[in-house]
Order: structure tokens, then C-alpha cells, then sequence
């Protein structure tokens, strides 16, 4: 492929409750739960979902698949809150430090209208150090016509976006995509959980669910590339067999059921 080395990635959030005290001048008094509870109300009161804006999400986990042409691995960033102190700005740093190095080619499911987003806020209240990312081509020529911000740009490729035709009404879940494509889908939990699992310190399912989230990711990329003529069919069932073969050599639990839910043939 091409494209190699690609990027795929998924974030997974919390709601920033530091951040609602600061906008909110909330008491010192009040716990975070009561802080969080009374932003909620109100929402409700004015007809607006539980769901708080991109810059008060607060990042927990960015999971990744890497292919390059050494092969395939799945890695995340994640803050375990050692101490019980955030480390979220070293998750962020990490994640931008790859693509620094790297120079993949990103690939996301809404990444343009989430995870980016919240990325760059959190880098930006973190001191993140970016440059390669936000190259417009002032250091690199190529940038100016291939890079990571524009939207309409392939170093970053929103596939949702994508095989939208860039119209919002238009746009597919990617848990129903997954399904429709015959893989698993979501497995362990959705999003409406991750607040709840992270509070009772679960951080290692919320973990798994973003690695099975952005492997559902990375096959419907492979299946778009062989769509576009980016993989013949033979080259993509080769790609198939790799990703089986390296999800059955990990001792993670979750690739054991997200390979026995996935049909050795897909549709």
C-alpha cells in the first residue's frame, strides 16, 4: 500500500470537571460530583444532551494501530493517573511525538470532528509541541498540498467524513458500518460507559474497547483502499490474515473475542 506507514487512531473521553470548576468558578466546598451534576442540570433544563463540548473532554486514552512496512501492532497512551495526578498532557505529547517521527498517514472514524478537535484543545491547555502536524508548508513543500489539517487533504483521512461525501446528514456510526462489513463492531462497552468504567478505575476495559473501536477502524480502511484500487482482493486478504495472525499471537482476552466474533469470510 502506498499509504504506508498509516496511523489509525480512536481517543476515548471523560468529562473535564477541573475544567468546569474554572469556567463555572465553582466553590471549593462543592465535590466534583456535585460540580458535574449541577453543569448537567442545566444542559437538561435547556433541552441539550448530557454530552459537554469538545473543550471540556478530557482525554484518558488514545489507542492506535500502526501499520508500516514492518508489519502491524496495536499500542495505546494511556493516563492511569499515577498518584492519583493526571497525565494527560504526557498522553497527548506521546501520541503528537509519534507523528512527529513517524510522518504516517492518519486515519480516523469522525477523527475530524472529534478526536482532532479535542486534541488540539488538550494540547493546547498541555504545552504540546506539534510541528510536523501543523506544517501548512511553510517547512515542508509537500505539506502545502497534502496535509494533516485540511479537510479535504488525505494525510489525514476522516473515512466517516469521506464516504459521507463530506455531508454531515449523511454520515454512518461505525459500529453499524463494522457490523454491515461483517466484523464485530463495539465490544466490552460504548462510549456512554467510559466515564463510568474510569471511575471505578477500570481503565484497562476502557482500554481494550478503544483498541477493538480502532481495529474496526483499520479494516474498513482496508476495505475502502481495495475499493479505490489501493489493494487488490488478493493483497487485502493477505492484509486480513495479517491482522488475524497478529491479534491471535497477543494475550490480551479482547482479541480472543473480537477474533471469534469476526467470520473467517467476511461478506
Amino acid at each position: 500500500m502506498s499509504s504506508w506507514p498509516v496511523l489509525v487512531f480512536d481517543i476515548e473521553t471523560i468529562p473535564d470537571v477541573a475544567g468546569l470548576r474554572v469556567l463555572r468558578d465553582a466553590p471549593a466546598g462543592l465535590s466534583d460530583d456535585e460540580v458535574l451534576a449541577q453543569a448537567l442540570a442545566e444542559r437538561a433544563a435547556e433541552g441539550r444532551s448530557d454530552f459537554l463540548p469538545l473543550h471540556l473532554q478530557r482525554v484518558v486514552v488514545i489507542s492506535c494501530v500502526f501499520r508500516g512496512a514492518d508489519g502491524l501492532r496495536v499500542h495505546s497512551f494511556v493516563d492511569r493517573m499515577p498518584g492519583g495526578k493526571s497525565e494527560e498532557g504526557r498522553v497527548v505529547q506521546q501520541f503528537f511525538a509519534t507523528i512527529e517521527k513517524r510522518v504516517p498517514q492518519l486515519v480516523s472514524w469522525n477523527g475530524g470532528g472529534f478526536d482532532l478537535p479535542v486534541l488540539h484543545y488538550r494540547g493546547l491547555m498541555h504545552g504540546v509541541v506539534a510541528s510536523k502536524y501543523w506544517d501548512f508548508g511553510e517547512d515542508d513543500r509537500e505539506f502545502k498540498w497534502n496535509n494533516y489539517i485540511s479537510r479535504y487533504h488525505h494525510r489525514h483521512l476522516d473515512l466517516m467524513d469521506l464516504l459521507a461525501m463530506y455531508q454531515p446528514r449523511a454520515n454512518a456510526p461505525l459500529d453499524a458500518m463494522a457490523k454491515l462489513c461483517g466484523l464485530p463492531g463495539k465490544l466490552g462497552m460504548d462510549g456512554s460507559a467510559v466515564h463510568g468504567a474510569w471511575r471505578e478505575g477500570r481503565i484497562d476495559e476502557i482500554r481494550r474497547y478503544c483498541e477493538t473501536d480502532v481495529m474496526n477502524t483499520y479494516v474498513l480502511y482496508c476495505r475502502y483502499q481495495q475499493m479505490r484500487g489501493g489493494l487488490t482482493p488478493g493483497e487485502h486478504a493477505q492484509e486480513m490474515q495479517l491482522v488475524r495472525r497478529t491479534l491471535a499471537a497477543s494475550n490480551e482476552p479482547h482479541w480472543g473475542d473480537y477474533l471469534a466474533a469476526w467470520p473467517e469470510i467476511a461478506p
